[in-house]
């Protein structure tokens, strides 16, 4: 499989006082295309940082982040801009909508900021909407939207401009039990059927019963990179392709 993000002996640190403290220490690892997996560890343990590395949110205080290939490091931040906002997808805790808008509208913004034409967004919007079961809420404001519709809502937004990578924090952690396995479900189909690689933090054990591969964080390093047997036993992801209507190549200039 095509390695999609590399993680060198990276490490993140911040003042504190007059010493530095570490979020993650030396981390290394390997996502690879298609992949459904999750970082796991309690909370402090270096979880959320490392999904904003990933990401481009935040840049490492030593060691590299590479996406296919491309050192994220050396780019301009109007490189990465470009990148989180056309080949990541980002799922937040708290679902992070815009409450004046609509379901569909939250869903439609993402391609608003990159020019797409009315017809393209529309079309892309109700497959996006379809795809995690909310065509019939399309029309309703987040505050007539239960919990669980809302976070259905984050990841319709999250994958409406297909990207390659689905990063997703602590996803179910706001979501009680029939949500939340409602919502990890529809992630794995999406996985499964799109070829879309999630990445997600969590310390949800519903969440990582459904998990192929588990790597686990401890005060900032890794202390497990363990493949596992999912409850379900899923298909494994069919791989992306770049035909019309499947996700673009992740690819990006090396400068």
């Amino acid at each position: 499989m095509d390695i999609l993000a590399s993680v060198e002996a990276v490490s993140r640190s911040f003042p504190l006082d007059h010493s530095r403290v570490f979020a993650l220490d030396n981390v290394s690892l390997r996502v690879e295309l298609g992949e459904f997996l999750a970082i796991a560890g309690p909370s402090g343990s270096g979880k959320s940082t490392l999904l904003n590395l990933i990401g481009c949110i935040d840049r490492p205080t030593s060691g590299r982040i590479l996406l296919s290939g491309a050192d994220t490091g050396a780019m301009k931040p109007e490189r990465l801009a470009e990148l989180r906002r056309e080949k990541i997808g980002f799922v937040f805790q708290t679902f992070n909508l815009i409450p004046v808008f609509t379901a569909a509208e939250n869903v439609e913004f993402p391609l608003l900021v990159q020019g797409v034409a009315a017809g393209e967004r529309r079309r892309r919007v109700a497959t996006a909407l379809a795809s995690v079961g909310l065509a019939a809420r399309a029309h309703h404001r987040p505050d007539l939207l239960s919990g669980g519709e809302r976070q259905r809502v984050a990841v319709a937004r999250a994958i409406v401009h297909r990207p390659a990578l689905v990063l997703a924090d602590e996803p179910t952690a706001n979501l009680d039990t029939n949500n939340a396995t409602q919502l990890i479900e529809l992630m794995r189909n999406l996985n499964r059927s799109l070829g879309l690689t999630f990445l997600f933090s969590t310390h949800d054990q519903r969440l990582l019963e459904h998990t192929p591969r588990i790597v686990r964080l401890c005060d900032g390093r890794v202390v497990e990179d363990a493949q596992t047997t999912p409850t379900c036993n899923p298909e494994p992801p069919v791989a992306p392709c770049c035909n019309k209507g499947s996700l673009p190549e992740f690819a990006f200039a090396r400068s």
